[in-house]
């Protein structure tokens, strides 16, 4: 996963919670990075048609967009899975995000095998716990 899908799945979350466009600041925030970085990175998705900004309305998601954030979030959530069924990582959301920016789609499949992700994925993901639901151990749903 790229920067890109980082940025687009961060987006789709945001919108999903808010039931509308994603603000600037939100993503940013959502990213740790900073407000400017976030609008650089907008422009490049408005660039490529996966998203659309309007100024004091926030950032919306174009349908290639949602396709391409919820490819990004199903890899997040077999990457939790797979450090936490398989691996038993306590730390998972932590690993899981720094992997995700390394993992391509060869590697997420070959991930999926051995977890065998759920029809539901990527609504099995509770932005409110950074975690998929579908995590056999048990989380208290703060680090």
């Amino acid at each position: 996963m790229n920067t890109a899908d980082q940025y687009l799945k961060a987006i789709y979350l945001i919108q999903e919670q808010a039931d509308g466009p994603a603000s600037t600041g939100d993503i940013a925030d959502s990213l740790d990075v900073s407000p400017a970085s976030a609008n650089e990175m907008i422009g490049k998705l408005e660039e490529r048609n996966l998203a659309e900004h309007e100024k004091y309305k926030g950032v919306e998601l174009t349908d290639d967009g949602i396709i391409r954030a919820r490819d990004a979030l199903s890899t997040y959530c077999i990457i939790q899975r797979f450090l936490v069924n398989v691996l038993g990582v306590e730390d998972f959301r932590e690993e899981a995000g720094d992997l995700e920016a390394v993992i391509d789609d060869t590697v997420a499949d070959r991930l999926d095998t051995i977890i065998d992700r759920k029809a539901e994925c990527p609504d099995c993901f509770d932005p409110e716990t950074d975690a998929c639901s579908c995590l056999e151990a048990a989380f208290d749903g703060a680090d």
